[in-house]
């Protein structure tokens, strides 16, 4: 029992106070699995007390505010934590938007009503509270021990379409099989995922990439229902399209493989790698794909944006997908390693080295060489020695080449600047890249001013 627990419990009414939610779910996941339960989002329902008195009886805990008067929902704060306290509520959809249902909130209303709201048996369980007794009117602990995703009711994702991306989400997460119930249901309502927002389809597919081991489960049971189709067509367009000799998969399973591949604790890395090839079936020639990255880049930008993931995590995996074809030649030239390190942006290499290792275990075949490996350590060796990798990063500003050119006669007293200082200091920056050493001020401004002498 979580300490907040019985904090909660001395504050109500005897035999009044259940924890309800995933959390309860995942402590008889832990029960049958014989591990440890993770104990997240705290969530109680309490039954039998007047709104009023509850309202009152929380206040002693601590800060209590009101979410939707309708909805009967206190957040309470204590302890440093806050918790959701809701009063027992009955719903009735009233079509099939998110927020489309008639709710009413009651201590009258049974607790078996209560749970009866929920998407999927295995998340319709109670424990009451401080006896930890469970409370399961609808059989989820015996679908926890089966291993089996199951709606609560036909018409489940009728009454909210998002609840097929959920049921991908645990199928992939826990490794649980969805029932023939499940699956037909899905197929049926799979037109209507259309109507959700994407933020929520962003976060669930958030949850999908990362607390699964392998999400390929839940993408495939997307895509085999129709769902993916109607959220993320761009993906489906890879199922069938044959690779050249380098890969094992289509480009649907080479996606789905790499994906699994990835480091499931960064979801930029992890939708990268899903996305890499999604331009390949628009770039197809008979074996070749010509500038795929460049037309998946595209395509990744617009699929994210129109899913609403935030403006950071759009920016990077589009600049993952363009970038991963770079070349990992461990033979360049030191100069032609520090511009294939401006290309991919420093900040963006141990996300792009990841995303590389996931494609190569994402194709099927036996890794070919270490050249990737020796690639690496070049760059990262070449990084630790801090030389520019950027204009921004040279010992002198625009300010000194305004300043050289007003001196030497290339521009009028007063003048601030025009396109001729960008190319000047890009030029600067070149022969920096050529030769580390010569970034250093003095070095620079002595540069600066040949070549200003060579313009007048």
């Amino acid at each position: 029992m979580h300490s907040l627990d019985a904090r909660l419990a001395q504050a109500l009414p005897p035999g009044t106070l259940y924890a309800v939610g995933g959390r309860v779910r995942d402590e008889v996941r832990a029960e049958f699995e014989r591990s440890e339960p993770t104990v997240k989002d705290l969530d109680y329902v309490v039954t039998g007390v007047p709104f009023d008195e509850l309202r009152a009886r929380l206040e002693k805990l601590g800060r209590v505010d009101l979410v939707g008067a309708s909805f009967a929902v206190l957040k309470v704060t204590f302890d440093g934590t806050t918790v959701d306290v809701a009063l027992p509520r009955r719903e009735r959809s009233t079509g099939t938007a998110h927020r489309a249902f008639e709710v009413e909130g009651s201590p009258e209303i049974p607790l078996e009503e209560d749970l009866g709201r929920r998407d999927f048996r295995m998340n319709a369980m109670a424990r009451a509270l401080p006896s930890g007794d469970l409370i399961d009117p609808h059989g989820g602990a015996a679908d926890v021990r089966a291993r089996r995703v199951d709606i609560l009711i036909d018409r489940a994702f009728e009454e909210d379409p998002l609840r097929m991306v959920r049921a991908a989400q645990f199928a992939a997460r826990f490794e649980y099989a969805p029932t023939p119930r499940t699956l037909d249901a899905m197929r049926k309502a799979a037109p209507l995922a259309s109507t959700v927002s994407g933020e929520r389809v962003a976060e669930e597919f958030t949850k999908l990439l990362t607390h699964a081991a392998r999400p390929s489960l839940g993408l495939e049971l997307l895509r085999e229902t129709g769902v993916l189709a109607v959220l993320a067509p761009e993906l489906v367009e890879g199922v069938g399209v044959e690779q050249n000799q380098w890969h094992a998969y289509d480009v649907w399973q080479h996606a789905l493989a790499s994906v699994d591949a990835a480091p499931r604790d960064d979801l930029v890395v992890r939708l990268a790698a899903l996305l890499h090839d999604v331009g390949k079936p628009r770039t197809k020639e008979g074996p070749h794909f010509y500038r795929h990255e460049q037309v998946g880049a595209e395509m990744t930008h617009a699929l994210l944006r129109r899913l609403r993931f935030s403006n950071d995590v759009v920016e990077a995996t589009t600049h993952l997908v363009r970038s991963h074809m770079y070349a990992a030649d461990p033979n360049l030239s030191d100069p032609a390693l520090r511009r294939s390190i401006r290309r991919i942006g420093v900040e963006h290499l141990e996300r792009q080295f990841a995303l590389r290792h996931a494609d190569i275990a994402g194709s099927g075949l036996p890794k070919r060489d270490d050249s990737n490996e020796r690639f690496e350590t070049r760059v990262r060796e070449e990084v630790a020695r801090k030389p520019a990798f950027s204009v921004g990063d040279l010992a002198i500003g625009g300010q000194d080449v305004v300043a050289a050119m007003i001196r030497s006669g290339a521009a009028q007293p007063g003048f601030r600047g025009d396109p001729r200082v960008g190319e000047i200091l890009r030029g600067l920056f070149e022969q920096v890249t050529e030769q580390p050493e010569r970034n250093e001020r003095q070095t620079l401004l002595k540069l600066l001013d040949e070549h200003l002498r060579g313009l007048t």
